[in-house]
This record gives C-alpha cells, sequence and structure tokens, in this order.
C-alpha cells in the first residue's frame, strides 16, 4: 500500500493579531471564510498536538479558491523576541503564492488599497516556467506573499524535464 495525498488542504500563518489579519486577507485581499474565528483554545492536548508549552492559540481559515484554506493562527503566548517573519533564504521560510489571471491588474487593485509590492511585476523570460509574471508584497505581520500569472508549459516538455532531473539526480546516499 502506499500513501495517497490528495491535495493541500490548508496553509497556516503564525500572525501577531488574528482581527488585524482578517482585515487584510479578507477585507483587502477577498478571502472568504471558511469558519467563525474561533474562541481561545489551551490545554495539554493542544500542547502536545501543536509541540508548544503552555499553548494559547485561537484561529480561522479563509478560503483560497474551493479547494484549499488559508488557516490564522494567533498564539497567545507568542514569545516577545519572536517579532518578525523568517528571512526568505533561512531554512524553514515559506511564502503564499496566490494566483491571478493577471497580474498587473490585480497590483493595480491592491496599490490602490495601501498594499505596497517589492518590485514591479517580474517575468521569466526562459525555461518551463517562461511567460510566468510574478511579485512580492507583505501582509501586516511582514510575512512575504505572492501574486503569479501562469502561462502554462507544454505537457511534453515538462515531462521530459523531469524525467531528466530523476535520471540525473543525485544519489540520497551523497546528499
Amino acid at each position: 500500500m502506499s500513501l495517497t495525498l490528495d491535495s493541500v488542504h490548508h496553509t497556516a500563518i503564525i500572525v501577531k493579531n488574528l482581527d488585524r489579519s482578517i482585515y487584510f486577507y479578507h477585507d483587502l485581499l477577498g478571502l472568504e471564510f471558511s469558519n467563525e474565528p474561533s474562541p481561545w483554545f489551551e490545554g495539554p492536548e493542544l500542547e502536545k498536538g501543536v509541540n508548544v508549552p503552555n499553548a494559547k492559540l485561537r484561529q480561522v481559515s479563509l478560503w483560497v479558491g474551493r479547494n484549499s484554506t488559508l488557516e490564522l493562527i494567533e498564539y497567545g503566548n507568542r514569545p516577545a523576541d519572536n517579532d518578525k517573519p523568517i528571512q526568505q533564504n533561512y531554512l524553514g521560510a515559506m511564502h503564499m503564492a496566490f494566483q491571478v489571471p493577471d497580474v498587473e491588474k490585480a497590483c493595480a487593485e491592491l496599490t490602490a488599497k495601501g498594499i505596497k509590492f517589492y518590485s514591479t511585476p517580474n517575468v521569466v523570460d526562459e525555461g518551463v516556467l517562461s511567460g510566468w509574471r510574478w511579485v512580492y508584497f507583505e501582509d501586516p505581520d511582514g510575512i512575504p506573499l505572492e501574486l503569479v500569472e501562469v502561462a502554462y508549459y507544454n505537457e511534453e516538455d515538462r515531462k521530459v524535464g523531469i524525467a531528466e532531473y530523476l535520471a540525473n539526480r543525485p544519489k540520497l546516499a551523497d546528499l
């Protein structure tokens, strides 16, 4: 029997203030509620489940499309010295990319709402992702987010590229 992963159910982001983050993700970005904001959860089961001593949290989930949700979590006992997100090139750093039909139009709409972008939209001009357009911005806690406009690629080229990688990648024991 082999493991089957059907889809990404949700991505979670730890935020400083749940209500402020709801304004950003729901009111500005337009994500719809999957559930109402929860009350504060705490107790030994939670501590063990999330592997955080004295854990106390509340959360909300927002739909990203109809197949995945973004879970926003506020910890009531977040360490005071943990005030900035992980830099993008650090181990464990992640970001969430929202696919849009037109990056330029999405940037203009969000700029009008006060959102600042790291740069103007970037265009991939070579390789399998040629034609993709992307741009980064941040949520109120400085968590990096991305807008991406996907130019679909040739399926045969994609399969050949993956096969070449798999045939030539380093052996796991050598890594």
